[in-house]
């Protein structure tokens, strides 16, 4: 069973910095692309970041610049550097293991809240 457990959220104020941390367990963890989400009261989850296997990452443009992911494939951990963060960063993140539809597995989220 895929496991995928999130950390590193928390209350910062406008302009710090935060790394958010998620661990995966139960998959070949190397081979797998993995994402960051993210969801704001009253809105629907959306794709913060992404990287494959190859290292390919894709932001959206609302980070792009201040947000970096990486991965380590030793810890088999998934990492979201968030620099520069804004009040509207706030909601609770999502880590999640991309896979065919329907197999796909999510952490259970971190609370980011940035006070301005």
């Amino acid at each position: 069973q895929v496991q995928l457990v999130e950390s590193g959220g928390g209350l910062v104020q406008a302009g710090g910095s935060l790394r958010l941390s998620c661990a995966v367990s139960g998959t070949i963890f190397s081979i797998v692309t993995m994402g960051w989400y993210r969801q704001a009261p009253g809105k629907q989850r959306e794709m913060v970041a992404t990287i494959t296997s190859e290292l390919r990452t894709n932001y959206a443009d609302s980070v792009k610049g201040r947000f970096t992911i990486f991965r380590n494939n030793v810890k088999n951990t998934v990492y979201l550097q968030m620099n520069s963060l804004k009040p509207e960063d706030t909601a609770v993140y999502y880590c999640r293991r991309l896979a065919a539809p329907g197999f796909d597995s999510w952490g259970q989220g971190t609370q980011v809240t940035v006070s301005s």
